[in-house]
């Protein structure tokens, strides 16, 4: 019966990659298409979009921004490829929790307890963040970013990472492996929504105050780079709560199945390291007046380092945290 689920778990696995390949095809159609939309308008075939402008307080001071006033309306705005990217997503992510949720039965846990599971659930929070933001604010052009980054990492994961299904190590046989661990997930799904943004906003600046082009027009349908500044960082605010949560619940963990809040094991370090870049971003723009390309290249360093903790830390770095399970 485990064998049964585990092998329902990897086909629908399988089925949700598909699936994230097609929604990542239309989000990629559905910049095409913007592209010629602009290209159109700026021919005086159509009329450009309205804005509106509004006041926003940071640190104290009232700044007035012009908004696209169809940004971040639900739904509103979108082309058919794009309706299709998200129809195509949410089909994939009901795939991906199938497939989650298979693993975690037939293990008779949490279904993060190896790489493979880590990779098979981070996934799925990840999409799953992307899709609830949406309520927020509209960033349906991160969608290919989010479907590309899913894809890849799934990828890897079946390739490298599967593993069949085997009881927890001692260590893990804890409550906190669920505290712990999916709070980190979680918080990695935030880092990796804003640093689609950051990779944005470093578009957008580049793009500004040049002569325009035919290269990435799409780019003048999205928010301006001062707007995706405060959305880039809106967002890791969130991660980084729930990042340095993760590191508090890992330091108690730490205690209770060796005796030691800190023993400056390789993935101790790496989380802190983490931990002390997003602080780093988040003092420097809030107190330091870092604006426009450095706060995004600073996000970006913040997401390779948690890439490089998830990819080669995990795998190749021995230590009390090896439990990728290969």
């Amino acid at each position: 019966m485990t064998t049964n689920l585990a092998t329902y778990s990897v086909v629908l696995t399988y089925s949700a990659m598909a699936v994230y390949v097609i929604a990542f095809i239309s989000f990629a159609l559905d910049m095409a298409k913007r592209a010629g939309e602009v290209t159109t308008a700026a021919g005086g075939g159509a009329a450009a979009p309205a804005e509106r402008t509004v006041a926003t307080v940071q640190g104290g001071t009232v700044v007035l921004e012009k908004v696209d006033s169809t940004a971040g309306r639900p739904g509103g705005g979108g082309t058919k490829f794009e309706r299709v990217g998200m129809a195509m997503t949410i089909l994939a992510l009901v795939l991906h929790v199938g497939a989650t949720v298979l693993r975690g039965i037939a293990a008779d846990r949490v279904p993060w307890g190896n790489m493979f599971e880590f990779s098979l659930t981070g996934t799925a929070l990840i999409t799953l963040i992307f899709l609830l933001v949406q309520f927020w604010q509209n960033l349906k052009f991160l969608g290919v970013f989010i479907t590309g980054l899913t894809i890849i990492l799934l990828g890897i994961a079946t390739v490298n990472y599967w593993v069949p299904v085997v009881p927890l190590q001692p260590a893990l046989q804890s409550y906190w492996l669920v505290i712990h661990v999916f709070v980190a997930i979680a918080g990695t799904g935030f880092f990796a929504l804003g640093a689609g943004l950051a990779v944005a906003q470093l578009v957008q600046t580049h793009r500004q105050g040049r002569p325009a082009s035919g290269r990435l027009r799409f780019m003048e349908t999205l928010p301006d780079a001062d707007r995706l500044e405060v959305l880039t960082y809106r967002v890791l605010l969130v991660g980084f709560v729930l990042w340095t949560f993760t590191l508090i619940a890992g330091a108690i963990w730490a205690e209770r199945a060796w005796g030691r809040y800190w023993g400056w094991d390789t993935k101790e370090v790496w989380t802190f390291i983490i931990w002390v870049v997003y602080a780093g971003y988040i003092h420097a723009r809030a107190t330091r007046g870092w604006r426009g390309a450095r706060s995004s290249w600073l996000a970006l360093i913040g997401f390779a380092a948690v890439m490089f903790n998830f990819s080669v830390v995990n795998v190749f770095f021995k230590g009390l945290h090896s439990y990728s399970g290969l």
